[in-house]
């Protein structure tokens, strides 16, 4: 199941992503220090991500749990870019991320044993 998060709601998610289930209470005071938003904003959120399934709450003190993870919204957020900017194709983004700035050659390295399926492999 794709959900489709906006930016607001995207940090409703991010806040329990690096927290792990966490109250409500709790993410509107993070929230408030990183954006300012006040509690009513905040609750406002969390019932949208709720109503769109990207997580749910629970008593007591509504304690919100994320119901996707934070790889599956990369993966959709992904295949929806290459889809809209680039027609679908991987080569014409990877060719762009490529041209945009100067690669290290620790970057290089990574980004073939990414491409050979070999990342986070053992060396042999």
């Amino acid at each position: 199941m794709t959900v489709k998060l906006f930016e607001s709601e995207l940090k409703i998610m991010e806040v329990i992503w690096n927290t792990g289930d966490t109250t409500a209470k709790y993410i509107a005071d993070v929230l408030k220090e990183e954006t300012g938003w006040n509690k009513n904003t905040t609750y406002t959120l969390i019932k949208r991500c709720i109503q769109k399934g990207a997580l749910e709450r629970f008593e007591p003190n509504f304690v919100c749990h994320a119901l996707i993870t934070r790889e599956e919204v990369q993966e959709a957020e992904t295949d929806e870019l290459i889809n809209k900017i680039y027609g679908g194709s991987v080569d014409n983004l990877f060719a762009a991320l490529l041209n945009r700035k100067k690669l290290s050659e620790e970057q290089i390295g990574k980004l073939k044993n990414i491409v050979e399926g070999t990342e986070g492999k053992g060396k042999e």
